[in-house]
């Protein structure tokens, strides 16, 4: 597995999927300005990237990511500035890069997701945890409303009133119960095989029809927020496009010659 280091996040490439890795470790991966920023602009680049076919997001060490640095934040404060534009100028665009994203996205969740950190994994595909893991919607612990989406992503996971439950009372969410309610995809018996297992979904992933799963998302995101019609007009719009694919076109040759497709994400 080859690497790259950007201050405080890791991106290391094996094949096609890419894992990043927050890097924080000291700080629960904690977000600073600069670790916003690596993540926005990495995911940003990668968007495009027709080599990336699935990503996994994780954090170093014990913790997925316990949120904005408080720390940072308090400085700020002290400096006179009350004007959280970080959720415009961060948050908001890294939250719209992983939802939008047009390929699998795997959140390896050990240890601690709270606050931002809690709803970013909202917004992945898959979510793997073990013994450890826990989400704790955060921000009324602060006296601050939720951001980074999770008005939009928590209750279309565990529905409405959970939702309110879990943000007004601000109470960490163990693994088994995390499972129970969907904000697990997977628990595992062990917090060391978290990552292994995350990668080995995202290898999976990343040899299957690229254009399609990117498809399959979209019409899953206009079919939430709409209706019917707009489901179906998605759809129409979406076989189009993956119809005219080499891999729709390889998997049809494939079946008539009862083998298995291999698809090059095009």
């Amino acid at each position: 597995m080859n690497g790259l280091k950007a201050d405080s996040l890791l991106v290391d490439r094996t094949d096609a999927v890419v894992t990043l890795t927050l890097n924080r470790p000291e700080a629960m991966n904690s977000f600073t300005v600069d670790l916003k920023e690596a993540l926005r602009d990495t995911l940003a680049s990668l968007e495009s990237d027709r080599t990336c076919r699935a990503i996994v997001l994780t954090g170093a060490g014990g913790a997925f990511c316990g949120g904005q640095d408080l720390k940072e934040h308090a400085t700020l404060l002290q400096a006179g500035s009350t004007d959280l534009n970080t959720v415009q100028l961060h948050y908001n665009p890294i939250a719209q890069r992983l939802a939008n994203m047009p390929k699998p996205v795997i959140a390896a969740v050990r240890g601690m997701a709270a606050g931002a950190g809690a709803s970013l994994a909202m917004l992945a595909d898959f979510r793997i945890g073990g013994p450890k893991t826990s989400f704790l919607m955060a921000f009324a612990n602060v006296g601050l409303a939720g951001d980074s989406g999770i008005s939009w992503s928590l209750p279309r996971i565990v529905g409405h009133a959970k939702a309110v439950e879990l943000l007004l009372l601000a109470r960490p969410v163990k693994a088994a119960e995390a499972d129970r309610i969907g904000m697990l995809t997977e628990l595992l018996e062990d917090d060391e095989q978290v990552l292994p297992r995350a990668q080995e979904l995202a290898a999976r992933l990343a040899a299957g029809p690229t254009v399609a799963y990117g498809a399959i998302k979209r019409e899953l995101s206009i079919a939430t927020a709409g209706t019917l019609s707009d489901a179906l007009a998605a759809e129409a719009q979406a076989q189009a496009i993956c119809g005219a694919t080499a891999d729709h076109q390889a998997a049809v040759g494939a079946f008539l010659n009862k083998q298995k497709p291999a698809y090059q994400g095009r």
